[in-house]
């Protein structure tokens, strides 16, 4: 009787959690965001040349054509429009962050749209010079070689800076930002919170 009781005790706690809690991440953009981390750590131990590393970048390559796409046609927090900020919105933002009195955002905030950005950039950059390393005609060209690695790099470190934000703004507001990227789950917005999708989650 105890077992039964714990079981409907966690699924009344589980209702609540959802109840308190609204859609943000649909399931490409965390589809797409799970499938760039895998690809990403894996391709870092392979090494280039590989077909094992070709095939995993055509499946990056693949999921961020999607994710651009999917920008543009998707709903709520996932389109461009929702999140990417005017230069006066970033400066505002970063003024109050540094300040401590940031608003939490419901979808992405102003830095974290230009690391998303700047993460799309050199995710497609990576892509293209991949690909071209395996044309004939620039098969070996060290400055193809090099750019690749240099975009290679650059993702690494946006990466890491990503995630100690995301571990930052997860402790600042309360709000565990990693699960809520596997959920697509995040707390309701309240006060002064701000939440530009236009859907009705």
């Amino acid at each position: 009787m105890n077992a039964r009781s714990e079981f409907y005790k966690a699924r009344i706690a589980s209702r609540s959690d959802e109840q308190g809690s609204i859609r943000v991440w649909d399931p490409v953009v965390r589809l797409f965001h799970w499938t760039v981390v895998a690809g990403c750590a894996i391709n870092l131990i392979i090494e280039e040349g590989n077909k094992v590393h070709r095939a995993v970048g055509y499946v990056v390559a693949a999921a961020v054509a999607m994710r651009v796409l999917w920008g543009f046609v998707g709903a709520g927090h996932a389109r461009f429009t929702d999140f990417v900020p005017t230069p006066a919105a970033l400066v505002g933002y970063l003024r109050r962050l540094f300040s401590r009195t940031e608003p939490r955002y419901i979808g992405h905030n102003p830095a974290g749209s230009v690391m998303i950005l700047a993460l799309l950039g050199s995710l497609i950059a990576v892509s293209i010079t991949g690909w071209m390393m395996g044309l004939d005609r620039f098969f070996g060209n060290e400055a193809i070689e090099e750019l690749h690695e240099t975009f290679a790099m650059t993702i690494v470190v946006l990466a890491g800076i990503h995630v100690a934000a995301a571990i930052f703004e997860s402790i600042r507001h309360r709000e565990n930002l990693i699960k809520a990227m596997f959920t697509g789950r995040k707390r309701k917005p309240t006060g002064t919170d701000v939440d530009h999708a236009t859907d009705s989650h």
